[in-house]
């Protein structure tokens, strides 16, 4: 087994990075309740969180009102979802609560859909975006009620409980699927262009089940609490996890529009994550649902300790944003904390 490198933590844990400091304290360590406190505190102070709520508008919007999906990266989509993958935190600075219900009240359309369309149509609904800010609320500590539709209704789009497609034309997907019954007097939810059939199935993906949608989606289904979870939810939860297993996910060779090899993308980890996914992501859904320990994971995780370096490092291999957010988070081909953090993350659930 390729072990891990006794220096990596020291080096996440310097001072001069409390961004990273913090969540490595928090994941990484038994650190103090007083500890963490003050590492949370430092991290909205300085660094990438601070540089982020700095070019917040007061209603709580970035770059532009409404839905907040263009431009990328910098409006409200792009940034809501940096700020919880840094560990931000409504309990720490209340800019977070409001940009939370700035997000509920103008992406959020009718029936628990995230929509990306400026006209707020939830036609604009997908995957990748839906499970996102599912996620990224959640992580942020948004309590509000209407999130509950919104998992109710993602769910739904998983299993296809419930559900008609956009058309009869595309109607195909239902036959042969053994779907509970429909409460009586409920009006089936439809599909839409983008998110187009059960098990992840994409437009953008050429109406195949899309993996990097699927990764969200099952990320967020893991972040529910215990206490939140509904029969619906549980039986996505397991859906989810069986496409995700149905292969190996260390060669990522889920359906992909036209018969593609999958994109060399999964094997290329950098930070934050967005709509693309890498195998580090697989592993992070996957974990989060209980299956740190489970014996199909095994080739994704020797892949991640293999990816390290010799000062037990991972490097930033993929940027998509270049250099189009608030704030940069490293270079390509260079170690990167944020990373090595992802990475430690994983292999540390794995081990305990």
């Amino acid at each position: 087994m390729h072990e891990l490198n006794p220096h990596s933590l020291p080096w996440l844990l310097e001072r001069d990075d409390p961004g990273v400091r913090y969540l490595a304290l928090r994941d990484l360590t038994d650190a103090t309740t007083a500890e963490l406190k003050r590492a949370r505190t430092e991290a909205h102070k300085r660094g990438p969180i601070a540089v982020i709520l700095r070019h917040m508008e007061k209603e709580g919007y970035w770059a532009k009102p409404g839905p907040g999906y263009n431009p990328k990266y910098r409006s409200t989509v792009w940034s809501m979802i940096a700020l919880a993958q840094l560990g931000a935190s409504i309990e720490e600075d209340q800019r977070i609560a409001r940009a939370c219900n700035y997000v509920l009240d103008h992406s959020l359309a009718e029936g628990g859909k995230f929509t990306s369309l400026t006209s707020g149509d939830p036609s604009g609904t997908i995957d990748c975006l839906q499970g996102n800010l599912c996620w990224a609320l959640l992580e942020l500590g948004c309590e509000d009620p209407r999130l509950d539709e919104a998992f109710d209704w993602m769910a739904r789009t998983v299993t296809g409980e419930g559900m008609a497609p956009a058309s009869e034309a595309d109607a195909s997907w239902r036959r042969g699927m053994d779907l509970p019954p429909q409460p009586s007097g409920d009006a089936p939810r439809h599909y839409y262009a983008y998110k187009s059939g059960p098990t992840f199935t994409c437009g953008v993906n050429g109406n195949l089940p899309c993996a990097w949608g699927g990764v969200k989606v099952m990320l967020a289904l893991g972040r529910i609490p215990r206490k939140r979870l509904t029969p619906i939810i549980n039986r996505a939860i397991r859906h989810g996890v069986n496409f995700l297993f149905s292969v190996d996910p260390a060669t990522a060779a889920y359906p992909t529009r036209l018969g593609d090899k999958p994109s060399r993308n999964w094997w290329k980890f950098g930070f934050p994550v967005f709509y693309v996914s890498d195998l580090l992501q697989i592993a992070e859904a996957l974990i989060a649902l209980g299956h740190a320990h489970d014996r199909r994971m095994a080739n994704t995780l020797r892949i991640i300790r293999e990816k390290q370096d010799d000062c037990g490092r991972w490097a930033f291999e993929f940027d998509y944003t270049n250099g189009k957010m608030w704030q940069d988070f490293g270079k390509r081909g260079q170690p990167n904390k944020w990373v090595t953090l992802r990475a430690l993350r994983v292999l540390r659930a794995a081990e305990l």
